[in-house]
């Protein structure tokens, strides 16, 4: 056993640190290595909290600067680490926090590519959990970082899986499916994703006091996305998010129509706040999961292969391009965070726009191109 005095307590009793080890080798390169942390200043006392315990009272703090849906994505994927979270284990998160060493982290990650998860995902479950001890740093919890020395993983051995990219309907398949959703619930949801480019969180999360029919915009100021078994109001996904969307003028037509006729029915006052798309009982809009089901069954019916509820709005932001739309107006339809993810999003359809504008001198000053000589 070792002891070293850390000076006195308010009732004026010494303060001491006992460290103990099996040799008095052991004990003397601890008591060297504390002091050593007590002349630099960062000396951490021992505590009894557990990696799991930690990451709780992180997403804790999260909590008012992220949306819900991205804490849950935070939870999930710090899961993969930490499977304590997941009611899982024994694991990373049974140890405690001090205890956590670059190597405990490294067998981790190396753990997660035997399993057979992409480097994507592993950068993924780095980056939260160097963002999970840092902060126990900032909060001198911990004296060091145990990802501080650690690069993000790397999977060599495999090629990663290419990210599933959108599908574009052709204008055959939109009015095959269109048809096919005449008097369908969700008929009007569908236009409107096809009219307008909204996410489905978006268009689920509108009031009908959210459509200026005036000047003919929908005001996107919150959606309605999945968590857990349910649904929950979030805010936007991205600052740009928060816009006014233009409506063509026959989705306005078909707005109005159902609007008038709520006013009929609940009185304008009451109409104004109701859902566009409401659910069974009207007090939340329409679970997030029934248009993905609804939109199967359709693409069924109309004889089209199956869709995903985004390749709507991904077929809206292709077609407006695919008609010479400039780039930074479809981007605010849309809502992206910069020009740049609608770059790359439809790098293909400007690809072919690109290809397509291949003029010759003639056309661009007007002249008519000369016949080629026999």
């Amino acid at each position: 056993m070792g002891q070293i005095h850390l000076g006195y307590q308010e009732d004026g009793k010494p303060k001491r640190l006992y460290l103990y080890g099996r040799t008095r080798k052991e004990v003397a390169e601890k008591v060297i290595s504390v002091l050593a942390e007590l002349t630099k200043g960062t000396y951490i006392p021992p505590h009894p909290l557990t990696v799991v315990d930690w990451a709780e009272k992180w997403l804790k703090l999260k909590e008012p600067e992220l949306r819900p849906k991205t804490l849950q994505l935070y939870r999930q994927e710090l899961g993969l680490a930490i499977p304590e979270l997941r009611g899982e284990g024994p694991g990373l998160g049974s140890m405690r926090l001090q205890e956590v060493k670059p190597l405990h982290i490294q067998g981790t990650l190396h753990t997660l590519a035997q399993e057979g998860y992409v480097e994507r995902t592993l950068r993924k479950v780095f980056i939260l959990l160097k963002a999970l001890f840092e902060e126990a740093v900032r909060l001198e919890l911990l004296a060091r970082n145990p990802l501080a020395s650690l690069r993000p993983p790397r999977v060599s051995s495999k090629e990663e899986a290419p990210r599933k990219a959108g599908r574009t309907l052709e204008p055959s398949e939109v009015r095959a499916l269109l048809e096919a959703a005449q008097g369908h619930p969700l008929e009007l949801f569908f236009r409107l994703l096809l009219s307008t480019g909204l996410r489905k969180g978006e268009a689920l999360g509108l009031k009908w006091k959210d459509v200026d029919f005036e000047r003919g915009e929908i005001h996107v100021s919150r959606a309605w996305v999945k968590l857990g078994a349910g649904g929950l109001l979030s805010s936007p996904k991205t600052p740009r998010s928060r816009r006014a969307v233009p409506i063509p003028l026959d989705l306005l037509h078909s707005l109005r129509a159902h609007y008038e006729a709520r006013v009929l029915a609940v009185g304008e006052e009451a109409a104004r706040e109701e859902w566009v798309f409401p659910g069974e009982d009207g007090e939340d809009p329409v679970h997030p999961d029934y248009p993905n089901h609804a939109l199967r069954r359709l693409c069924e019916k109309a004889g089209i292969p199956p869709v995903r509820v985004h390749d709507l709005r991904h077929t809206y932001g292709s077609l407006l391009l695919a008609r010479g739309v400039p780039l930074e107006v479809v981007s605010e339809r849309l809502g992206h965070a910069s020009y740049e993810i609608t770059l790359r999003v439809y790098r293909h359809v400007l690809e072919e726009e690109r290809r397509g504008h291949v003029l010759t001198l003639a056309e661009m000053i007007g002249e008519e191109p000369s016949r080629p000589q026999a």
